[in-house]
């Protein structure tokens, strides 16, 4: 990826239906110019011959979680550095979630709930370091979708998807919990990310049909993507040895 050139990318963050897919099709309409990547959520729901973990997870969470964690966290970066390439000319890319959300959010409340032990907890920190500092096109800034859990809860009914029928308030109360501690009050996190600037857009109110809305937070997204560096390519090191001929 030497040969790219810098860019600015933002990452949309939110807890489960706060709206993030209908945002980025919004964000396709009055920003065609930005680089929109969608959560590989079609790579989770078809693995194999066929293996959806995405729903696998949300049945059976304890034995799932760190295997489907693990995989989202490295299908994220393949999906974002694959679209980076692939759009090269556009000086703006915007993600739909994060490794970072993954690993502040999702994996975070695995372990603390008791869903992933302590030794993969351990294993998935030790990998999310070495991964994010060598591979992760680490972000200009964040756009947060604030929704309280019971508006997530009504929108995620709404839209009926089959994975996510038997998810109940309490997870989305907890994830709310963990999207605050990470995006807001900078709790636990590294130095790298206290520095990330953070857009909070407040989304409990319905913005689907709402052009007025709409528009609104475009022009926030943009004054804001207008105050931020470019981001980060991460280069990893060759393995510059001389191998011995034997």
């Amino acid at each position: 990826m030497e040969n790219i050139p810098s860019r600015k990318v933002l990452i949309l963050e939110g807890n489960i239906a706060a709206g993030k897919s209908t945002f980025l099709k919004i964000i396709q309409q009055y920003a065609p110019e930005m680089d929109t990547v969608l959560e590989p959520t079609d790579k989770w729901q078809q693995i194999g011959h066929g293996s959806n973990l995405l729903d696998l997870f949300y049945k059976d969470t304890p034995r799932w979680a760190y295997t489907f964690q693990s995989y989202a966290f490295i299908s994220r970066i393949q999906t974002q550095r694959e679209s980076f390439q692939k759009n090269i000319n556009k000086k703006i890319q915007l993600l739909e979630r994060s490794v970072y959300c993954d690993r502040y959010c999702f994996a975070k409340n695995c372990f603390e709930s008791g869903l992933m032990s302590e030794l993969e907890w351990n294993i998935y920190t030790e990998w999310f370091t070495w991964l994010a500092e060598n591979y992760t096109i680490q972000p200009s800034g964040f756009i947060y979708l604030q929704a309280t859990p019971e508006t997530c809860f009504e929108r995620l009914h709404n839209r009926c998807r089959k994975e996510e029928e038997s998810i109940p308030l309490e997870y989305l109360k907890a994830l709310n919990e963990k999207h605050e501690d990470w995006l807001i009050h900078k709790k636990d996190v590294t130095e790298f990310m206290k520095n990330v600037p953070v857009l909070v857009l407040d989304v409990n109110k319905s913005f689907k049909d709402n052009n007025e809305i709409q528009q609104k937070f475009i022009n926030e997204i943009k004054n804001f993507s207008l105050e931020l560096g470019s981001s980060k390519i991460p280069m990893p090191q060759q393995n510059t040895s001389k191998q011995t001929t034997l």
